[in-house]
């Protein structure tokens, strides 16, 4: 049984009063069981006894009105917890995405990218799940058995204390049992984490992998672990099954020898009808919390191991940072980061970099793939805690760059902007959901958008996003440029390589539209295409993690080693 409860569950919040209700709601459930045993009990000894049917009405209507209040009962309970389940589920979503974006990469570095997707996914909804099952079964277990053996044993003590020799039996095998299924348990869930990192990182390299013809043996791999997987799934679908079958099993044998009981004291005449029918209604009710508790286990244990899973990953994220109160950005603001330097996983990405930013100036960031650009920008965005280093804002020192009064006034747009599954307008409107209708039609035409509304059916009303309307690499990036748009308050914009997947058609396309939205706005602009170096008010080489040079195109190219590599291997041309 402890295998099955995990300790964070008593740390969850209102959980004294959802145990309070759920307490509340048993014992109603407890007292229908016991007046549908007595009112049961009374109709069928007045009968035995000579009783007329019509007599029996009351007693009759009794039962029928506890047992529907205990369906009653049961109903909203059930509707409780799915609330509570969702609430508590959605808000630990949240908290492990809030940690993955604001750690960024690190810990999907350290965990790997299939096992947190998995923990985003699918493990929320088994913790979930977890929670609707495991709360209302474990005050069930405490407070329904004792309730129906404080009425037992005034009705029959012998039968009382079969009930209460028992239960410890039971529960002692659930603790035995539930070591054994918690180890299988975990062994499944850890064989399911290394095969959804295997499968991520084997898509991400097929290409390479067929260029290299090393597919073949890569496939094989792949069933290999999944095997694995299968083999760990089936011995825990194995145990939970046999767990579940024997604590039936002990169960009936339970309600068997209390039935064996009553029949050989009704026999012998020492016990009359009325507590023998009473003790025989309440016996089954008396061990079923025992008998739902191991039902489902697999479900239970596969939350519970996902809950673990879900709060160490909460747990190797950094703590949220003290918050530094900022003034807006305006004209004369000035940011200064001295010394930053970062690492993923112990591998240096970012060295002793010092960086000056004032003012709506627009800053371009150039390097080769790997030099360390986008970790720039993420720490610029506050996605990222520098390990070294300090930071400053108009004289202020902050620990890093993930405060709010910083990362509300941020625009983020990467190379691949996230379009969510909503309609085209709520896409649009991400950062100004209250955008009027004239607003968002003026950001349709300024970023290119006419001819896609045009082709779709129902206009900005149409859903995109997964599993519906698909969009263009362009169409994304002029969705987010619309959003941008919209929102006139955020006055820092942060470009991730926005068109590396475009092609120089739809690149010019875009550029043309793009350079007004940086005016009265600080811009760090990350990219390998150097054209772009012609409309920053000055530029940045990054160069294996430090800062190469900085100054203005004209200086770069003239006096800047690293610039002139880069230039030279870049297909750039002076368009503009």
């Amino acid at each position: 049984m402890a295998g099955m409860i995990d300790k964070a569950v008593f740390e969850l919040p209102g959980i004294k009063r959802v145990f309070s209700v759920l307490s509340a709601l048993s014992a109603g459930q407890a007292l229908c069981v016991i007046g549908e045993a007595w009112s049961l009990s009374s109709a069928i000894t007045n009968l035995w006894y000579g009783g007329a049917l019509p007599d029996q009405a009351l007693w009759i209507a009794l039962f029928f009105a506890c047992f529907v209040g205990k369906q009653a009962l049961t109903y909203a309970q059930d509707g409780f917890m799915d609330r509570y389940a969702y609430e508590q589920a959605d808000a630990l979503r949240s908290k492990l995405l809030r940690k993955i974006f604001t750690s960024k990469a690190k810990l999907v570095q350290e965990n790997g990218t299939g096992s947190v997707t998995a923990a985003v996914l699918e493990g929320i909804d088994q913790v979930e799940t977890y929670f609707r099952l495991i709360l209302p079964k474990m005050c069930a277990l405490v407070v329904i058995p004792v309730m129906l053996l404080i009425v037992a044993f005034p009705l029959d003590w012998v039968s009382g204390v079969i009930m209460l020799v028992a239960f410890p039996f039971i529960i002692l095998y659930m603790a035995i049992l539930g070591r054994t299924a918690k180890e299988k348990a975990s062994k499944q869930h850890r064989t399911f984490q290394l095969m959804s990192n295997h499968f991520i990182d084997t898509l991400r390299g097929i290409d390479t992998l067929k260029l290299f013809g090393a597919s073949q043996g890569y496939g094989k791999t792949i069933f290999e672990v999944s095997e694995r997987f299968r083999i760990a799934t089936m011995k825990t679908l194995g145990v939970a099954t046999l767990s579940s079958f024997v604590l039936d099993l002990f169960s009936t044998l339970s309600i068997a020898a209390v039935a064996f009981m009553l029949g050989m004291r009704l026999l012998d005449g020492t016990l009359v009808l009325f507590p023998a029918l009473a003790i025989l209604v309440l016996a089954p009710e008396y061990f079923r919390p025992i008998r739902n508790f191991a039902s489902d286990y697999h479900a239970s244990l596969d939350g519970k191991n996902a809950l673990s899973s879900i709060l160490n990953l909460v747990g190797k994220s950094d703590d949220a940072p003290a918050e530094t109160p900022l003034a807006p950005w305006s004209e004369t603001s000035k940011l200064s980061l001295r010394n930053i330097g970062f690492a993923y996983a112990e591998h240096p990405t970012l060295d002793n970099i010092s960086l000056q930013a004032c003012g709506f100036k627009k800053y371009g960031i150039v390097g080769a793939s790997g030099a360390g650009k986008s970790t720039l920008v993420n720490v610029l965005g506050g996605f990222c805690t520098p390990d070294t280093g300090s930071i400053d804002i108009d004289g202020k020192a902050v620990s890093d760059l993930r405060q709010s009064d910083w990362q509300k006034q941020v625009i983020y747009i990467p190379q691949d902007p996230y379009i969510f599954h909503a309609t085209l307008r709520d896409n649009i409107a991400f950062y100004h959901p209250d955008a009027s209708a004239e607003d968002i039609a003026r950001a349709v035409k300024i970023v290119g958008l006419d001819d896609l509304v045009k082709e779709l059916d129902q206009g900005l009303d149409t859903v995109v996003g997964e599993g519906a309307r698909p969009l263009s690499g362009g169409q994304a990036q002029r969705i987010a440029l619309a959003r941008a748009f919209l929102d006139d308050s955020r006055k820092i914009l942060l470009f991730d390589e926005p068109t590396a997947h475009l092609d120089i058609e739809t690149e010019m396309d875009l550029k043309e539209r793009m350079l007004p939205l940086m005016e009265g706005r600080l811009v760090f602009f990350a990219t390998h295409r150097l054209h772009w170096m012609h409309n920053m008010d000055q530029v940045l080489v990054v160069d294996h993690g430090r800062i190469a040079g900085t100054g203005t195109l004209e200086d770069l190219r003239s006096n800047n080693e690293s610039f002139a590599a880069l230039a030279a291997l870049s297909e750039w041309t002076d368009k503009r």
